[in-house]
């Protein structure tokens, strides 16, 4: 019987071997709290993979990954360890740190809004700022426009 949110494994009362439904959910626990992707949008497996790498499935999955669109994708000793992730799950970048967000089109960069520049009036430059930010947002799945 899974947790509700991310499928993590529970104990029931009279289970053998507990240790080893409880060593599972320690596993993704592990991969859920500050994922960093070492890509995403992806469909094939790397070749190699590191125990502990993430990355964010892409939308047509093929080889191990099959049938997980969308999943937080986590290499580990004993294999490929696939999690289905809400909505707004958020990850950073091995690349560069910058947040990357799960939608319901795919995985997305959060993209950094520039600090307001140029305008003569102050109105200008913040609903400038404003609108590049509400865009960035947008194009990240986590507000509408």
């Amino acid at each position: 019987m899974p947790t509700t949110r991310y499928g993590l494994p529970l104990l029931v009362p009279g289970q053998l071997q507990k240790d080893v439904t409880h060593n599972e959910a320690l596993t993704l626990i592990d991969a859920l709290i500050d994922p960093v992707l070492e890509g995403w949008g992806i469909d094939l497996p790397p070749a190699t993979a590191l125990p502990g790498q993430c990355w964010g499935v892409g939308p047509a999955p093929s080889g191990e990954w099959t049938g997980q669109p969308g999943a937080l994708a986590v290499a580990t000793a004993g294999g490929w360890r696939l999690i289905a992730v809400p909505d707004g799950f958020a990850a950073r970048s091995a690349n560069d740190g910058g947040l990357v967000v799960k939608s319901a089109t795919g995985w997305a960069v959060v993209p950094v809004v520039p600090t307001p520049s140029g305008g003569s009036v102050v109105d200008q430059e913040c609903r400038a700022a404003l609108a590049t930010l509400l865009g960035a947002l947008a194009a990240a799945g986590i507000a509408s426009s």
